[in-house]
């Protein structure tokens, strides 16, 4: 069952519904309306959609909604983490063209309707990243023939479901639209052909244009850097007004000036009037191809809308994943009820905002459980209580909402089903609500509708208004509170609320701590004692009178005074236990951590007898074999000397001997070995103990380094070759100076310290890698050298779409390995020049 959270305008709450039932759920609710804003989750909002590529992401963030159901959270936070693992781990994630084409396929479910080009352009490249997509999320885990064929992203997988790739769409995309987006020639006969026209007619144009250019110049009607150009599509040829009678032809427009009209000489208007013709011929040619393959796609317009869901819930996850690797978030441990068990919890907001300034915010642990349901805390103003019960609201409702949070990875969270927030000034002069009223109106629907599955977060409890009454109404209310088994954090100044807490079982106090010595909060929570506010300290750092101050102490009286120092005392003696307690832990963890290198070290010297014993049988296999020589020389002995007794018995004697040597040097190789091995691991401590030795200073030791280290100086010579003494470029050395030397790597001169260069051999000559063509590729070249045009017309482009254009044309020129071309653009002489421009 899961729950959305829905906006009550009237009751200005959120109320939750259950989704699959339609059915109110009173126990569930988010109070104020204006939640997100009190706990700045608005902000995390908008970061989040900032983190978005397309409108498909931005619209699941704008209905992220507050969840209540547990394995849906779980799932939701499990996509986050996986998707984190892929941003470390994967090589490039798909995370371009993200394209929102719901529209044109909407539209042509509609008989007769049709995408356009750039919409099909747009269609084919988001499909593309779709099927990519989809090819990293199916990747197994293992080896399926081994029985491990479990995905290596489980959730992401099971979010793909049955989400298609659609590669034949692609396929025939490709076909009819080429790398720019325009519907190829080739889509049709009937377009190539009409292009076909369009070329040799625009060719034909381009002549005469020429020629009657070159007489009009001749004769002096046309000024000699004059060249045709574009008017209402028409090619045009500037002339002065004055002349424009003796040009003959259409004017179609003048310059801004008046000083130059535009003529249609007569002699191309029939071929201007064949050009409007084949381009309206090839427009309703174009649309009758991107009509036809509508027509085809229309039947899987339900897969292909299922798909860019998909496509938008990755663009959505993503986001959140790079949101949580800003705030550097994980996933915590997650129980099915209410509960709060956080550390180094910090609001990552402020956290942003504080290391813009090279400041870093205090971590804080906040744990809610059992007999500590309700945290109480205390302490001074600007302490940093706003910003704990911020935090925690603000983290959790992140939680709850499928976002990674800001806590240590070991920490525990658990899941509420209401949340009610009193934080601020809500005072209302429409609503004739003071600051006390709109308190005590949060008050009253909060006691009304919370319950043990609700977290309440109060700030300054009790107060604006009079302080003994204010007082008595929060213990009251604490009470009741308490009584239903609600779980909150409340912050407070009042001492009634304190000894209440401190005499009842489920609320624990909690205090800010502050630094006496220095006069200064430290933003650090503290749960077990109450926090005092420390308000003469303040007073007197501020300079208030010490009159003043001292009749404010007699006016309270000695008794409040020395409890309040006691309680400080109190917190002051536990930070130094507390600090303590922190030392003891670290040194455990040293101690592990120096366990842990005893236990490698054993590990090692375990893998370090079995190299041995390896070595060892290998050097007995090669003594046997000698062994089994010296035996087959042996009988051969015995045999010529046809078994004399005398020479039978020496060359027993001899074999003997050297079956016991062969013992003997086995039993002392095998014995050195291992005396070297653990040499090696004692010596290895005593280095990291003479390290640590050395780090305290030893005065007589630094004064022998110099000498030690120009001992070891390289004996190092003009020409010779080396490298940098962890490194593996050579260089040549070309000149030396007292304590170094310039060496050149390769056109980089660099000078190095001697003592880190080392001798090396000159550079082996490097071996040209051949690369050779692949039949298929030598195909498509052939294919392109086939349909490559030497003409292109850019008239009508904008300029970055002209330049774009003439660069694929050049580069596909220089692969088809073609030297003149034509480029018809309307504004350069050279284009029109009829032996072209050639290209190189």
């Amino acid at each position: 069952m899961e729950f959305v959270a829905i906006i009550g305008r009237n009751l200005g709450v959120f109320a939750l519904f259950d989704v699959s039932s339609h059915t109110e759920t009173k126990t569930a609710m988010i109070y104020p309306q204006n939640f997100e804003t009190r706990i700045e989750f608005d902000a995390v909002r908008r970061m989040l959609k900032e983190e978005c590529l397309c409108p498909l992401g931005r619209e699941r963030v704008d209905d992220m909604q507050f969840l209540t159901d547990f394995d849906t959270i779980c799932r939701r936070l499990d996509e986050v983490v996986e998707f984190l693992q892929i941003l470390r781990v994967e090589d490039g994630f798909p995370s371009d063209f993200y394209f929102d084409v719901r529209e044109p396929l909407q539209r042509i479910r509609i008989e007769g309707m049709y995408m356009a080009a750039e919409e099909l352009f747009s269609l084919r490249r988001s499909l593309d990243t779709i099927g990519r997509i989809l090819a990293l999320l199916r990747k197994q885990s293992g080896n399926a023939a081994d029985g491990d064929d479990s995905p290596l992203y489980p959730s992401l997988r099971a979010l793909a479901g049955d989400v298609e790739a659609f590669p034949r769409i692609i396929r025939d995309i490709d076909i009819i639209i080429d790398k720019f987006g325009t519907v190829k020639d080739s889509a049709s006969p009937a377009l190539a052909r009409i292009r076909g026209d369009l070329a040799r007619t625009s060719s034909g144009i381009s002549r005469t244009l020429n020629s009657i250019l070159r007489k009009a110049q001749a004769d002096g009607l046309v000024e000699k850097d004059a060249s045709p150009t574009m008017r209402d599509g028409r090619l045009v040829i500037p002339v002065a007004p004055a002349l424009k009678r003796k040009m003959g032809g259409i004017v179609h427009d003048e310059s801004a000036s008046g000083k130059t009209v535009f003529i249609e000489p007569a002699e191309v208007v029939e071929a201007n009037n064949r050009i409007r013709e084949l381009e309206a011929e090839e427009k309703r040619e174009i649309i009758a191809i991107l009509t036809a393959f509508s027509q085809e796609l229309r039947p899987q317009v339900p897969q292909l809308l299922q798909a860019y869901e998909f496509l938008g819930e990755m663009d959505f996850i993503r986001a959140k994943a790079e949101l949580a690797a800003r705030f550097d978030a994980v996933k915590p441990s997650l129980e099915n009820r209410p509960m709060m068990d956080w550390g180094t919890a910090i609001h990552p907001l402020l956290e942003m905002s504080l290391r813009k300034h090279g400041r870093k915010m205090s971590a804080l642990d906040i744990e809610l459980d059992g007999e500590r349901r309700i945290l109480l805390i205390s302490g001074p103003n600007a302490g940093g209580k706003s910003v704990c019960l911020k935090t925690a609201g603000l983290l959790q409702y992140m939680l709850q909402c499928g976002l990674l949070i800001p806590v240590h990875e070991r920490s525990k969270a658990g899941i509420f089903r209401s949340l009610f927030i009193d934080i601020g000034d809500q005072q209302s002069i429409e609503d004739d609500l003071s600051t006390y009223s709109s308190h005590l109106l949060n008050m009253k629907h909060t006691l009304r509708n919370c319950d043990k599955h609700s977290l309440i977060l109060i700030d300054e409890f009790g107060g604006g208004t009079e302080p003994l009454i204010g007082a008595a109404i929060a213990e009251a209310l604490l009470k009741r509170f308490n009584e239903r088994g609600a779980f909150g954090i409340i912050t407070t100044h009042y001492q009634n609320l304190k000894h209440f807490a401190d005499a009842t079982p489920g609320i624990v106090n909690g205090a800010m701590l502050y630094d006496r010595g220095e006069m200064r909060p430290l933003f650090q929570l503290q749960i077990g004692n109450p926090g005092s506010s420390f308000a003469v300290e303040i007073a007197r750092k501020i300079g208030l009178p010490e009159e003043v101050i001292a009749d404010a102490s007699q006016i309270v009286g000695s008794d409040y005074i020395q409890s309040d120092k006691y309680l400080q005392d109190i917190v002051r003696d536990k930070r130094y236990w507390e600090s303590k307690r922190k030392n003891v832990h670290q040194k455990e963890k040293e101690l592990d951590e120096i366990l842990g290198k005893v236990q490698e070290q054993g590990d090692e010297l375990k893998k370090s007898r079995k190299q041995i014993l390896k070595e060892a049988r290998e050097e007995a296999e090669r003594l046997l074999r000698e062994a089994n020589a010296k035996i087959e020389n042996t009988i051969r002995t015995i045999v010529e000397a046809k078994a004399e007794k005398e020479r039978t018995r020496q060359a027993r004697q001899e074999l003997s001997d050297f079956g016991k040597q062969l013992e003997e040097l086995a039993k002392q190789k095998q014995q050195m070995q291992t005396d070297r091995e653990m040499a090696k691991i004692l010596a290895r401590q005593e280095r990291r103990k003479n390290g640590k030795q050395q780090k305290s200073g030893n005065a007589a030791v630094v004064a022998d380094k110099p000498q030690q280290s120009e001992r070891k100086q390289p004996q190092i010579a003009v020409g010779m070759y080396v490298r940098i003494a962890g490194q593996q470029a050579i260089g040549e050395v070309m000149s030396i100076t007292k304590n170094s030397a310039i060496v050149r790597f390769g056109a980089i001169k660099s000078t190095v310290a001697i003592g880190r260069l080392q001798q090396s051999e000159a550079p082996k000559e490097e071996v040209r890698k051949v690369s050779f063509l692949t039949s298929e590729t030598q195909e498509q070249l052939h294919n392109k050298r086939l349909n490559f045009k030497e003409d292109i017309d850019i008239r009508g482009m904008r300029g970055e779409e002209a330049v774009q254009t003439v660069g694929y044309f050049l580069d596909d020129a220089v692969v088809c390995n073609v030297h003149r071309l034509r480029i018809l653009h309307g504004t350069g002489g050279a284009a029109y020049a009829p032996a072209g421009r050639e290209c190189r």
